[in-house]
């Protein structure tokens, strides 16, 4: 008898606590924050239109289906906008952790399926490669935007990437702060739709932070650099002190996503 009551009292304190705790969380409050992702963007550098295709079709029917087989979507593939002879394709890829990125090269050499899609490709001949060399960053996301976000909408979408460099590390992470504090809201608030924030870990011309930016069009992408640039908030940020000279260098591409790319 004393075992039935004792287990009568388990099972209604059980209860009141579940309905408490559902009582207690918000739909917000019940779901982890999400990690920050890293990032790496690759450039391979392509002589010619159609070394071009020879990278594309490597990219589509190989390495991009082997990521996906790692659970790594949204991969990003884009070429320059009206390039002037620039055939270089940007390939993003988001990582869950720094475990992920480097297990790459290893999963890969186990994955039969990437080998045998890449086999033309790999057996290209030494002297005659696809592309010259992959320039590669490793980046990781800002605590104001940790996850990658695809723009809403139909594409293709027109996408601008810009690196910030700084002359030294304190700097370079005062900007980032910068981003961090409220420059990320305004860029949202202006529509100038932000796809990814990296502050750089390993890169030619560190120390830099590299984001992208997305529109439907170009004309579209301006004027919202037009709503930016006169946001009351941002011209009240600018001209802190704190944030004065953070930036030495701005360098920014125009970018158009390939057919096959996961980001559109």
């Amino acid at each position: 008898m004393n075992h039935k009551t004792d287990r009568r009292q388990f099972l209604a304190g059980t209860v009141v606590a579940a309905v408490a705790l559902g009582f207690g969380q918000t739909a917000g409050s019940a779901e982890p924050k999400p990690s920050q992702e890293y990032y790496e963007l690759r450039t391979y550098r392509i002589a010619d239109a159609d070394n071009q295709k020879l990278v594309s079709d490597y990219l589509e029917q190989a390495l991009l289906p082997a990521l996906k087989r790692q659970g790594i979507s949204r991969v990003g593939v884009f070429k320059e906008v009206d390039g002037k002879g620039d055939h270089s394709l940007y390939v993003l890829i988001p990582y869950k952790s720094l475990e992920q990125f480097s297990a790459l090269n290893d999963v890969l050499e186990k994955d039969a399926a990437y080998h045998k899609s890449a086999e033309a490709f790999f057996a290209l001949p030494v002297k005659s490669p696809a592309y010259s060399r992959i320039e590669s960053r490793l980046m990781k996301a800002f605590n104001g935007m940790p996850v990658l976000e695809v723009p809403e909408g139909d594409g293709p979408h027109l996408f601008e990437l810009r690196t910030y460099e700084s002359s030294n590390q304190k700097l370079a992470r005062l900007k980032v702060d910068m981003f961090n504090s409220g420059e990320i809201d305004i860029m949202r608030d202006v529509k100038l739709g932000p796809v990814f924030f990296g502050e750089t870990l390993i890169g030619a011309d560190v120390p830099n932070l590299t984001y992208m930016l997305s529109a439907p069009k170009r004309e579209d992408h301006d004027k919202h650099w037009d709503g930016f640039r006169a946001h009351p908030e941002w011209d009240r940020m600018k001209k802190l002190d704190k944030y004065k000279g953070t930036v030495s260098k701005i360098t920014n591409w125009y970018l158009e996503p390939v057919p096959f790319s996961g980001i559109q």
